[in-house]
């Protein structure tokens, strides 16, 4: 293993379901296809299937299919909960307290066998996790700049606005944003997207609509080490 620092990034979006999945394994398969060793995280997830190994989770099991590190499934995964609602809620019909510090190792146990770290969050920047806690508090525990998943569709301006204003004002730094075409009717998205590069920067790259499952994105690759904040 090399002696250079383990490169790690959280991915969160303007709301549930605008993508981050399939932007977060597109980051993996991306940064492992450039010769990296790259682990997926997913700290809290709730919606999920029981199996003959316990519950599992969608999101969290397309990362590890994505990933070129192997990892027990709770490593990847810390928090799993079964029903598909506010994972705060979910945790508390549990009884169960997301704690930040182990979020934090098992964090430091995926790195120790990874170049990269690609953590992806739940809902949106400010979902809560607990009653004290967001994903935003996930990401400052965790120390990892942040890819902003901006799902393209009516309203996604103030979406994108709102959530980089949070980000900024938050101590995890913005690394860029990603723009996934969830609407195939979005009318105007090319000025729809020059505002969003007008407002924060260029995007790191736009996914197209056709590209809808979580397998089958790939990004460029200087996109994804310059998201990284790896040298090209």
């Amino acid at each position: 293993m090399s002696a250079d620092p383990v490169r790690g990034i959280f991915v969160t979006g303007t709301d549930t379901g605008v993508g981050k999945t399939v932007v977060a394994t597109a980051l993996i398969r991306t940064l492992a296809r450039s010769g990296l060793r790259v682990a997926g995280m997913k700290p809290v997830a709730s919606g999920a299937a029981l199996t003959q190994d316990g519950l599992r989770n969608a999101d969290a099991l397309a990362l590890m299919r994505a990933s070129n590190v192997a990892a027990p499934y709770e490593v990847v995964n810390p928090y799993c909960f079964s029903a598909p609602i506010a994972p705060h809620i979910a945790a508390q019909e549990q009884r169960v307290v997301v704690d930040l510090a182990l979020l934090r190792e098992r964090y430091a146990t995926l790195a120790a066998f990874a170049d990269c770290v690609v953590v992806e969050g739940a809902g949106g920047w400010l979902s809560p996790v607990s009653i004290t806690a967001s994903m935003a508090d996930v990401a400052a525990a965790l120390a990892l700049p942040v890819v902003l998943v901006v799902g393209l569709k009516l309203g996604c301006l103030n979406h994108a606005f709102l959530t980089a204003r949070a980000i900024g004002a938050h101590a995890a730094g913005l690394a860029g944003w990603i723009g996934n075409r969830i609407d195939p009717e979005f009318e105007r998205a090319a000025e729809n997207i020059a505002t969003l590069e007008g407002h924060l920067a260029p995007a790191a790259a736009i996914v197209p609509y056709a590209a809808a499952s979580p397998d089958s994105v790939e990004l460029p690759v200087r996109a994804a080490r310059d998201l990284m904040g790896l040298a090209r």
